[in-house]
């Protein structure tokens, strides 16, 4: 967990680069990568810590979101601030509990 976190901040404050070069990017890309990796980090986070209450775990998962966004923006390293990555990052945390909490009923 604390790997992949390290991992997920990396990525995120990372200096930005616009590749549109690659065959498999497309209009939104950031906005589906910012889901699918914010549902692994929250699918992550509720493993680890499956006892945690559901208003700390999103209260968690959104404050890393809202930092990294403004961090994003303060840092200066070609990346900006975006309202729509803290709704993606959203809908990925709560995809990746409610997957986690489908799979638990479903094999436990």
């Amino acid at each position: 967990m604390p790997i992949y976190w390290a991992f997920l901040t990396y990525m995120l404050l990372k200096p930005g680069e616009e590749n549109n070069e690659y065959w498999f990017m497309f209009n939104g890309i950031d906005k589906a990568l910012h889901v699918s990796i914010f549902a692994m980090l929250g699918f992550c986070f509720i493993a680890t810590f499956p006892k945690i209450k559901f208003s700390y775990f999103f209260q968690i998962i959104l404050i890393y979101a809202f930092l990294t966004e403004i961090f994003q923006e303060e840092m200066g390293l070609g990346r900006s601030m975006e309202s729509l990555d803290i709704v993606a990052d959203t809908i990925g945390c709560l995809m990746g509990y409610s997957i986690y909490k489908v799979l638990i009923k479903r094999f436990f």
